[in-house]
């Protein structure tokens, strides 16, 4: 197969939260590990009732905090 049969993904064509079909749904299982994770490491808390695109933002937000992605 060639590459063009197969692209690969390519980050920059990731669509912004706010376009997301399922942005508006409840945030899944393994964002809120994470982001616990990410916000005890940070000093912050986690607000209740995020959403998945919500939660992708903070994540984003709490990474550039984190030690363990600096």
């Amino acid at each position: 197969m060639s590459d063009s049969e197969n692209p690969t993904p390519d980050s920059s064509a990731e669509k912004p939260t706010d376009q997301w079909a399922t942005g508006d749904e409840p945030i899944t299982g393994p964002q809120q590990s994470y982001l616990e994770t990410l916000a005890r490491e940070s000093g912050e808390e986690v607000p209740e009732g995020l959403s998945k695109a919500q939660a992708s933002e903070l994540i984003d937000k709490l990474q550039a905090r984190s030690p363990r992605t600096s």
